[in-house]
């Protein structure tokens, strides 16, 4: 590491402008993240899943789809009038006509209200036989984006829902969620990389006591940003990726928060070693002093958060590789850059207080000397620190089997956002699933023709539970009606419409899903169709197959991480028993963290669920940044033991370590709480995910857990490594010689 750091140091100023100019290159030269996101709704979930695969085989089985997902709502308390809902009717032929100069876009229209002509029955509210609401739904060609159908819906009811009696107007479904997401997270990107760019300043400036150190902190997060964001963006290109928004602000609070806690390190061993040294030969000696342990840490976040490439959801793979890219060049930037400057800067850099100040003597309030004792307790009661430590970790660890997943595309939007206000329209006046039906499809050679058949399943359909509404062949099998919508013009395929009584991403929409996929070869069976063959789509069979999937994920990635972390501490220090019992013991960390995430989101604010994704980026972040106080705690440990008996290594070790990692973890914890300055719930509950997991991690399992089990483990923590046993017999055998002889 001596020659590296030397060369490094000679040549600081070719480093700093080396990576100024490749910044710049990277910022002229290859898309951000917002620019390689393909806006589809496919980044967020399943893209291969078996009800998109339906759909696609619905639509080209049938005359025209009947899943839309941007729906125009009109809604009026005292209900519409008959003029009002002639109307609706009306607009939808016109539409499907192109009547509408600029909205030939939109292919067709289909419009719904509670007495939908055609004898079809679809639950809705009522005023003196006049229905409350109605629904259009507006059908697009595939090339046209989020942005774009939202922009044609919103020029639709600008020009065209505008006469007296037409009622409350609103936009809901998926695709306007959607745009609203992306406006939401695009609009707040600003406020949170100010927010993040003041807290860590001024964190930095009161540990240090100075303007210098602040600056070059966001020097290097400046660089290490645009360059991971373009780099990121570039790679999603390329591989043909979209890289959805939601990476962005996560980005932000890790590089942040990684990229400071790595230049703290650097900074406070380059300001004591300045005493008596020239500001290049602290900078060479802090650099050799430092690399490895940074290494380390770095290669233990960037290998468990490239784990998630092991996923199935292009979510997920696409940010796994991005975070793993920025964290290895944050983990570039600051072992070279950062060094650099510090070479160049030398004590100016800490002006007005280019010194470290003395170790003051000054007597200590009651409460320090109760937090110096608390955090004493592993050493000498490291059993009772164990057990009282363990119980209320496990306990909030046990509300993990009571996790329910669901995707909040519209219910995690703002009160007061359109899509989730039109949403409330509708649901009052029809039950939530109008918003998206499930689908059935059924397939077998003249199968349209089996009406008997066919409506025993309807009947078993309708008596499901969750089911508020079936439209299928009792209504329209065999009428004008039909015209390709429920039967294909060839008899060899039907499709049913599931109107679900409860959120249609919820989780008990999921249940219903889960549910129907088992008992649905019974049922065809049950109603002489047990040859079919049959499909589901729909919104909530693709909820369905997103969460099963991340669930999968889940149990395929959280391994693969941890054995990374495992890789990265055995080969760090070289051995086996303390990676072991440290990742078990962030694991145990983790999962009291989603415990309580779950206790507040799940419980206390009334939310019944969390966000697909949440739990599953959550868990992996957490897993790769507890690695970091892994790689710090136990590197001091060993490098203590070298020299001393392994007691007295941890005591001292973990005693010096404990302001570091409360530090590192303040700040990490504080810029992933900034994430919830997005107005979007999922964001919420991953910041509190992050910021509580990091918080205890640091103050309860690195400060309390992990140097009791330390204490507990002892020397055989190194096994096979001999080296620290070697160190504390010797430094025991030379105690002994220096013992006085005893007179006989």
């Amino acid at each position: 590491m001596g020659g590296f750091s030397r060369l490094l140091i000679r040549g600081r100023y070719g480093v700093v402008a080396i990576w100024i100019a490749f910044a710049l290159a990277c910022a002229f030269l290859l898309p951000d993240v917002k620019s390689a996101d393909s806006g589809s709704l496919g980044d967020l979930v399943a893209t291969d899943a078996d009800a998109i695969e339906a759909e696609k085989e619905s639509i080209a089985l049938f005359r025209f789809p009947v899943l839309s997902r941007t729906l125009v709502v009109q809604h009026d308390d005292d209900g519409l009038s008959p003029a009002a809902e002639a109307r609706v009717y009306r607009r939808a032929a016109a539409i499907t006509r192109g009547a509408y100069p600029g909205l030939e876009s939109i292919p067709f229209a289909i419009p719904l209200t509670s007495d939908l002509p055609g004898g079809v029955s679809v639950p809705g509210g009522n005023v003196d036989g006049r229905p409350t609401t109605a629904v259009t739904f507006l059908f697009y060609p595939p090339e046209i984006g989020p942005e774009g159908r939202t922009g044609l819906a919103e020029r639709l009811i600008a020009r065209h829902i505008d006469r007296p009696g037409d009622g409350d107007v609103g936009l809901t479904g998926a695709v306007p969620a959607r745009a609203e997401q992306i406006r939401a997270i695009t609009g707040s990107l600003p406020f949170v990389e100010l927010a993040t760019i003041l807290m860590v300043s001024i964190a930095v400036g009161l540990h240090y006591r100075s303007l210098g150190a602040p600056l070059l902190n966001i020097a290097a997060v400046g660089l290490v940003y645009y360059i991971s964001v373009h780099l990121t963006g570039g790679l999603g290109r390329l591989v043909g990726i979209g890289v959805p928004e939601e990476v962005e602000p996560v980005m932000v609070a890790l590089l942040f928060g990684i990229v400071t806690d790595y230049s703290i390190f650097f900074m406070s061993r380059f300001r004591r070693l300045l005493n008596g040294r020239s500001s290049g030969e602290a900078a060479t000696q802090a650099t050799s002093d430092l690399l490895p342990t940074i290494v380390a840490a770095g290669m233990s976040v960037a290998l468990a958060s490239l784990a998630l490439v092991a996923a199935q959801l292009d979510f997920f793979r696409a940010f796994g590789p991005g975070m793993a890219i920025s964290v290895l060049i944050a983990l570039a930037v600051v072992t070279t850059f950062v060094p650099a400057c510090l070479a160049i800067a030398g004590d100016r850099l800490f002006w007005p207080s280019p010194r470290a100040p003395a170790a003051a003597k000054a007597a200590r309030s009651r409460l320090g000397a109760l937090v110096d004792w608390i955090f004493e307790l592993p050493f000498r009661r490291p059993v009772l620190v164990a057990v009282l430590v363990s119980i209320p970790l496990l306990a909030l660890a046990l509300a993990v089997t009571r996790l329910e997943l669901a995707n909040t595309l519209i219910t995690g939007l703002p009160g007061d956002s359109e899509p989730r206000r039109a949403l409330g329209l509708v649901k009052a006046g029809f039950v939530p699933g109008v918003t998206s039906p499930v689908m059935v499809l059924v397939e077998n050679e003249g199968i349209g023709r089996d009406e008997s058949a066919l409506r025993d399943l309807q009947r078993e359909l309708e008596g499901r539970s969750r089911v508020a509404s079936v439209v299928g062949p009792d209504e329209l099998l065999g009428s004008a009606q039909n015209l390709g919508a429920i039967s294909s013009l060839q008899g060899d395929a039907v499709r049913f419409l599931l109107v679900l009584d409860v959120n249609p991403l919820g989780s008990r929409a999921i249940e219903t899903i889960d549910d129907l996929k088992a008992d649905l070869p019974g049922l065809l069976g049950a109603a002489g169709l047990g040859a079919a063959d049959w499909r589901i789509a729909g919104d909530s069979a693709i909820a369905e197959e997103t969460v099963n999937k991340t669930t999968d994920d889940l149990a395929r990635v959280v391994p693969l991480a941890s054995i990374a972390v495992f890789l990265v501490l055995a080969v760090f220090l070289r051995a086996l028993v303390a990676p072991l019992y440290l990742v078990a013991v962030s694991l145990f960390a983790l999962a009291a963290s989603l415990g309580l995430t779950i206790i507040v989101f799940q419980y206390l604010l009334g939310y019944g669920e969390l966000t697909f994704y949440v739990p599953f980026a959550g868990i992996v972040l957490l897993i790769a940044l507890g690695s970091d106080y892994n790689v710090y705690l136990v590197g001091r440990v060993w490098s203590e033991a070298r020299s001393r008996p392994f007691p007295a290594a941890v005591r001292i070790a973990a005693s010096r370590a404990r302001q570091a990692i409360t530090v590192a973890g303040l700040v990490l914890a504080a810029s992933f709480a900034l994430l919830a300055i997005v107005p979007l719930r999922p964001f919420r509950e991953l910041a509190f995910l992050l910021a509580g997991g990091l918080l205890i991690d640091a103050f309860v399992v690195r400060s309390l857990l992990a140097p009791a089990l330390i204490m507990l483990a002892g020397e055989r923590s190194a096994w096979p490594r001999t080296s620290l046993r070697s160190a504390a017999r010797q430094d025991r055998r030379s105690r002994e010689r220096k013992k006085p002889p005893q007179l006989s």
